[in-house]
């Protein structure tokens, strides 16, 4: 049977005729807590496969280390208040590690807890919607993945830990490229509530678009063509002296224009966000990032003098 099978499938290439279509088996759908006690055991199972959903039901429930491309969906007001731990201690819904590009998360509830991703290798492609943060140190951190879609969530509240106070972070940390990420249809609101052992020297923020390179790190390469539109950041601080509160900021931590590349962060679109809830609207390190993006046409800092639509894309209405 094996000769003749390879025969076959030679006589096929050498005729150029098409072959058989290999058929993917369907994704499936699998329940916790029925059919998994925990999210963890659900991903760990060798039966759940990549482009599978994990739906999980009501009541809390302890987030996971994602390593594969799966769909994790609440329903019925299912929420996450544990998961892994990080190494500053703090708790992460989700740790998305390599093997989870093009995952999603989505209709979850997270309670002091975060939504984190930062390993080894880049993770792309990941989608987080429609997801509540209350209390959270950093809701959504994206440190090196490109083309992740972040739309339709609700931050409210936040809290610093001698930093954090971020509602939705993208960053690059490793002197890689971070493009094509977009940040929709997002409403972050409340308090800032600063630690009382804080010891401060930096603003908390509604969204961030970040290269670090401080301590010695690579920063970034290039962080661009990124989009942040639609959104709304109404934040105030509760300890302003100590931790202050900007809606949106750029930073290059070298916050030097002769810095050698400069810019990594260019070419990114911010255009038709609310920020009027926020004292302080836009914070750009340093300040000629304003003429490396296009920011426009967001209520409370209106800078570009009105840029057309098109610049940001298919969120610019």
């Amino acid at each position: 049977m094996k000769k003749i099978l390879i025969l076959i499938v030679a006589l096929v290439l050498l005729l150029g005729l098409p072959a058989a279509p290999v058929v993917a088996a369907p994704a499936q759908v699998w329940h916790v807590p029925e059919g998994f006690a925990t999210i963890q055991q659900a991903i760990n199972s060798n039966q759940v496969l990549d482009g599978d959903t994990i739906v999980v039901g009501p009541g809390s429930h302890e987030g996971a280390l994602v390593y594969k491309s799966v769909t994790i969906k609440g329903e019925d007001g299912a929420v996450i208040n544990d998961g892994p731990v990080h190494g500053s201690g703090l708790i992460q819904g989700f740790r998305l590690l390599t093997g989870s590009d093009g995952a999603t998360i989505s209709h979850l509830r997270f309670e002091d807890v975060d939504l984190v991703i930062m390993n080894a290798e880049a993770v792309d492609d990941v989608t987080v919607e429609h997801c509540t943060f209350i209390d959270s140190v950093q809701a959504i951190s994206n440190w090196r993945g490109s083309g992740w879609t972040i739309s339709h969530n609700e931050i409210i509240d936040l809290q610093t830990r001698n930093g954090g106070g971020i509602g939705i972070l993208i960053a690059d940390f490793s002197g890689g490229i971070v493009e094509n990420n977009v940040v929709s249809h997002n409403k972050i609101s409340g308090t800032l509530h600063v630690w009382a052992n804080d010891g401060g020297g930096y603003d908390g923020c509604g969204i961030v678009i970040y290269a670090d390179f401080r301590w010695g790190a690579a920063g970034a390469e290039e962080i661009s063509n990124n989009r942040v539109v639609n959104n709304k950041v109404a934040l105030v601080s509760d300890t302003p002296a100590v931790v202050d509160v900007v809606a949106f900021e750029l930073t290059d931590t070298r916050d030097d224009v002769d810095a050698d590349p400069y810019p990594v962060i260019f070419g990114n679109a911010i255009g038709f966000n609310d920020f009027r809830g926020t004292t302080d609207k836009i914070a750009l390190t340093p300040a000629d990032l304003e003429y490396e993006n296009y920011i426009s046409r967001n209520l409370g800092d209106n800078r570009g003098q009105g840029l057309h639509p098109s610049m940001f894309g298919p969120g610019g209405n």
